[in-house]
């Protein structure tokens, strides 16, 4: 078995595997050094726990990840909270920074006897209707080289080799949200114990605690203006005028060690396999992060690829390839269709003046229902935390 690239969705997908008495390699483009330290999301949800609690991977988690069961709306009509643990269906989220997660899969990995080649670059994937596909490759003193395994999982990303490698044929949905952020790392502790949502006249702002020294805030940016354009004053002084600081208290400001662009776009690729090649993760289909889906969705189809596998090579029942597409699909349009309903919360619209209106019309009412109404507290609740 082969695996293209070693974020959470192919670390645990071959965790499960040698765990399980599969031979798999992980290929992956760069050292490990920059992949036990590359910052992403950290925010996982309980299902993400459950999982990774089954297959011995949570230990790092439990020790140092922090729950989070409260999110806080900051808005035009004052500030309100949902402490959604005891709504929907009564669960929570665990933050823990994805390169802590990385490194705990990563090594446990490697413990299991699995096999990783750190700077091996998938070029593409050929023969994916054979019984036998092989994955050219890009070695670290660049030399050319070639693996082939029995089935191939594209765990590298949307600009992987796996996509790269899709049949004609292949439907791409695609969407470009329109709304562009800008996302920050602060050396901060966290300024108020919840998730916080700021909408406001000037765009939307977020703060996201990661540890108790390390914050991730996000500000509506304009899109095509570079992420150094501001001071970090500027920055500051936007961050605490969209989140009403003067009326709910100061931010505690520290270093920007961290800036990034990002536009919210979402897309989904069907069929999510393609013979003897499998999409999972952001191969699969990419999510803005409006509502944290990223992650958890990744290690959720690797865990429903995992057993599908284990059973094919072993007992010769193909069911769950079989099914696998389908069932991950459902998944990801779910997960798309709430951080869809999440960005219209959240930003206002870039159409004509008549249609802003009634957009933030629309965003006020929702907002003063997600306040007023339990059923739509349960539903929100329910969405948030599950994949």
């Amino acid at each position: 078995m082969l695996v293209l690239g070693a974020g959470p969705a192919g670390l645990v997908l071959g965790n499960i595997l040698v765990d399980r008495g599969i031979d798999c390699v992980i290929l992956e483009r760069a050292e490990r050094a920059h992949v036990q330290t590359r910052a992403r999301a950290g925010f996982l949800a309980a299902n993400t726990v459950r999982i990774l609690e089954r297959h011995g991977l949570a230990e790092g988690l439990h020790r140092h990840g922090q729950t989070h069961s409260t999110c806080e709306f900051r808005t035009e009509d004052g500030r309100f909270r949902l402490d959604y643990s005891g709504l929907g269906q009564g669960e929570r989220h665990t933050v823990y920074p994805q390169q802590d997660l990385v490194t705990d899969l990563l090594t446990r990995f490697l413990e299991r006897g699995g096999q990783i080649r750190f700077g091996t670059e998938a070029v593409t994937v050929r023969g994916a209707d054979s019984e036998r596909p092989e994955v050219a490759v890009r070695e670290a003193d660049e030399r050319p080289g070639l693996w082939r395994a029995r089935y191939v999982a594209g765990c590298d990303g949307r600009h992987g080799a796996a996509r790269r490698s899709l049949p004609a044929g292949t439907v791409r949905h695609h969407r470009d949200h329109g709304v562009t952020w800008l996302g920050l790392l602060a050396e901060a502790p966290p300024s108020l114990d919840a998730v916080g949502y700021a909408v406001h006249a000037q765009g939307f702002a977020g703060h996201m605690a990661r540890t108790s020294e390390i914050t991730r805030y996000y500000l509506q940016w304009e899109r095509g203006i570079p992420a150094d354009a501001w001071s970090e004053e500027q920055i500051w002084h936007e961050l605490e005028l969209r989140m009403r600081a003067t009326e709910y208290g100061p931010l505690r400001r520290g270093p920007l060690v961290q800036r990034a662009v990002v536009d919210l776009e979402s897309d989904v690729l069907e069929p999510l396999r393609h013979g003897a090649l499998f999409l999972v993760g952001d191969a699969a289909g990419l999510i803005s992060p409006s509502a944290a889906k990223g992650a958890n969705l990744a290690v959720l189809e690797a865990a429903i690829l995992a057993p599908a596998l284990v059973d094919d090579l072993t007992t010769g029942n193909s069911a769950g390839l079989d099914s696998y597409s389908a069932r991950c699909l459902t998944h990801i349009w779910r997960a798309q269709e709430f951080s869809h309903w999440m960005i219209g919360l959240l930003h206002g619209p870039s159409g004509t003046d008549g249609e802003s209106g009634f957009h933030n019309s629309l965003r006020r009412s929702r907002l003063t229902s997600l306040r007023t109404s339990r059923s739509h507290q349960d539903w929100f609740a329910e969405h948030y935390v599950g994949v």
